[in-house]
């Protein structure tokens, strides 16, 4: 029976982008690239199978060499990167698809095992409390190195060139990647950045390496093909802050000045540790396009549409099990059920092979 999401299934203009309905993929980490960080065929048909979406965000991407936290996610610093990503970009658009790259550095998160013995940076020398998996197994984080005032032009330098990649890779645009315990969100949040120096302390203070990458980025693409995700209440990777409500308000306030394309909010605790509602500050203080994104089912996702509160939701999960989840919901179909088992695995099992409705 044919479900009524008019609103869900109504086009909108975020930024330069015209979107055909409101439903967007959300960055999925499936580490499908290989060991050489390399986007490719699998990756290209992957996308593609998912290209009716209102826009798809790709995964997080590595915005410089040596900063790899997942061992087989994809790059965007090389000529052959850019080519792999060209097939993607090129897939999506043959059926008149819409996609975003996620850029990406995941500081503390990287591994020396995966990294060349390269020892990761942060803006405070605090590990993240728990396992990765790397080469020669799972092995505990590392202490990482805090990152050196000078040091600091180079990361934002490799967001830029990273930005100019992806446009030559033909993205529509770029999400900067400021969430889930990750470079940037590490220096936002205070229980992991402990700086006494111009990017610690206040908020503007944590706040200020993602605002200065949101400069640069906006300076390649224009800053109505760029967006942001930030994730205030995530405990993910060891993530805290001792008052995400103030920081959820003084970033989307911030944001204001940016004219971004989107702000992207993962509204939730993927643990369920901190609760506070950062969703609605968002809502009330930004004034541009604000994508939900966490557990939302179609019909609480048309409910804040309808109600003016989102401009479009993300669904992660179930558009990973469901390449045609736009068509199936519509359509009222029930949709199929994810393997995690599968998430990360190498091949195209778990990844490409999640059945089609039956027309």
């Amino acid at each position: 029976m044919e479900h009524s999401y008019p609103h869900l299934f109504s086009p909108l203009k975020l930024g330069a982008i015209e979107l055909p309905n409101r439903i967007v993929m959300a960055p999925l980490t499936r580490a499908r690239a290989g060991i050489e960080h390399l986007p490719n065929d699998l990756m290209a048909e992957h996308y593609s199978q998912r290209a009716s979406g209102g826009l798809l965000i790709a995964e997080a991407t590595m915005a410089m060499e040596g900063c790899s936290a997942f061992w087989k996610e994809p790059g965007i610093y090389s000529k052959e990167q850019i080519d792999g990503w060209k097939k993607v970009t090129d897939a999506v658009h043959a059926k008149s698809g819409r996609i975003f790259l996620q850029i990406w550095h995941g500081g503390r998160a990287c591994h020396p095992a995966l990294n060349d013995g390269k020892v990761p940076v942060a803006p405070s020398a605090i590990a993240i409390e728990d396992e990765v998996h790397t080469p020669e197994g799972k092995l505990p984080y590392t202490v990482p190195r805090e990152l050196a005032l000078e040091e600091i032009p180079t990361i934002i330098e490799g967001f830029k060139q990273a930005a100019i990649n992806a446009k030559e890779a033909g993205f529509d645009g770029v999400e900067v990647h400021g969430a889930n315990g990750y470079l940037l969100d590490q220096f936002l949040r205070d229980g992991s950045n402990k700086r006494t120096d111009a990017y610690g302390g206040p908020i503007e203070n944590r706040a200020r390496l993602m605002l200065e990458v949101l400069e640069v980025v906006c300076d390649v693409w224009g800053s109505d093909r760029v967006g942001l995700r930030i994730s205030p209440v995530n405990s993910f990777n060891s993530m805290r802050d001792s008052d995400p409500l103030t920081l959820s308000k003084w970033v989307s306030e911030k944001l204001n000045e940016f004219d971004l394309a989107y702000l992207h909010v993962m509204r939730s605790d993927f643990f369920g540790v901190q609760k506070e509602d950062v969703l609605s500050v968002c809502e009330q203080n930004y004034q541009g396009n604000l994508i939900g994104n966490m557990g939302y089912t179609a019909e609480e996702a048309e409910a804040a549409i309808a109600g003016g509160d989102l401009e479009a939701v993300a669904f992660g999960v179930p558009y990973l099990a469901n390449p045609d989840l736009p068509e199936r919901l519509k359509a009222g179909a029930p949709l199929n059920e994810a393997d995690p088992n599968t998430f990360y695995t190498e091949g195209p099992e778990g990844y490409n092979d999640y059945p089609f409705m039956d027309k």
